[in-house]
Parts: structure tokens; C-alpha cells; sequence
């Protein structure tokens, strides 16, 4: 038998990383209700319309933070995002990361250079991400492992979605931005 090299994903050159503007929010409410209404991965229950993606966009990219998308010939391929971790001033070096990318876009290296992408607008501004994944979700926590994420939570059955109990993991990665200790 003859073992084959391993397939390394790559992104065509035509596929570009640019900030979201509001255009964006109809694809972006299409994807992502697909994860809504199929999935664990979102705990929301209910579909999303395109205003209220618009408005969430808004509120992050008005608070500072990089909303980004990934595209290629015209199509939304993926998004991210960083949000507040939480609100009280203290938490104010901290951010959550999202990522998502359109269904059946998945391995093949885009959401590595997405998510990547959205970090290196990160570091030197933050001292650490964080990242929720709904539990299982094996390619999640191989992309989010990928780009130097750590486990550093897991809560058991803290989401109930389909009647059944969805656990969440928390992953972290150090940035190195923020105040000197």
C-alpha cells in the first residue's frame, strides 16, 4: 500500500478578507440560520433577519471591534467577529471570538485563515481571547486547538436545545496586548 501525502487545504487567491458592512447581513442571516434551525452550535432557537444581523454588526464595529468576512467572486464565504468577554470595566482587556463559515465551506482551510485573520487584529490591542464552543463539535475544537487555543473550561449540559442537554467548553488563547501586570 502506498501512503498518500496529505492534502493541504489551501483558499484561492480570489478569496478575500475584508471588514462586514451592512450589504452583508442578508448572506450572513442565511448562513447562519442554517446553524440555528439545524444545529447546537448557535443557542439561539429562532431564525435571525438580516436587520438584526445588521444591528449586532453595528454594535460591535461601533464598540471598537473587527467584524470581518470572508469572500470570494461575490460570495460571503465565512464571517468573524470579536465581542466584550463581559461588561464590567475589568473585563475590558478580554474578548470572545466567533467564527463562522457558510455550510459545506468547511475544511478547507478557510476558517483557519478567516479566524487567523480576525486574531491578528487582535493581538497588541487584547490580552486574551475566548472562544465557546456547544459541545461535541470535533472541527471547532480542532480549528480553535490549530491557532494556539487552550481548553481552559467545560460546563456540562448549561444549553438545552432539540431536548437534549448541550455542554459548552471554553478556549483560550493569550494575545499579549493589554497593561503590563
Amino acid at each position: 500500500m502506498i501512503d498518500a501525502a496529505p492534502v493541504t487545504p489551501s483558499v484561492p487567491p480570489s478569496a478575500r478578507i475584508r471588514d462586514a458592512v451592512s450589504a452583508d447581513a442578508g448572506s450572513i442571516a442565511a448562513h447562519y440560520n442554517h446553524y440555528v434551525l439545524t444545529t447546537p452550535v448557535s443557542m439561539e432557537t429562532e431564525p435571525v433577519d438580516a436587520a438584526e444581523i445588521a444591528r449586532r454588526m453595528a454594535e460591535v464595529q461601533d464598540g471598537g471591534l473587527p467584524w470581518i468576512v470572508l469572500e470570494e467572486d461575490g460570495w460571503l464565504l465565512g464571517w468573524a467577529y470579536a465581542s466584550k468577554w463581559r461588561a464590567r470595566p475589568g473585563y475590558r482587556h478580554a474578548v470572545e471570538t466567533t467564527v463562522y463559515l457558510a455550510p459545506g465551506e468547511g475544511a478547507r482551510g478557510r476558517g483557519t485563515r478567516l479566524y487567523g485573520a480576525l486574531l491578528e487584529r487582535l493581538r497588541g490591542r487584547f490580552h486574551c481571547a475566548i472562544g465557546g464552543i456547544a459541545l461535541p463539535n470535533a472541527a471547532s475544537v480542532a480549528l480553535h486547538e490549530r491557532l494556539g487555543f487552550r481548553q481552559v473550561a467545560h460546563f456540562a449540559e448549561v444549553g438545552r436545545k432539540f431536548d437534549a442537554w448541550v455542554d459548552v467548553g471554553y478556549w483560550q488563547l493569550m494575545l499579549g496586548g493589554g497593561p503590563e501586570p
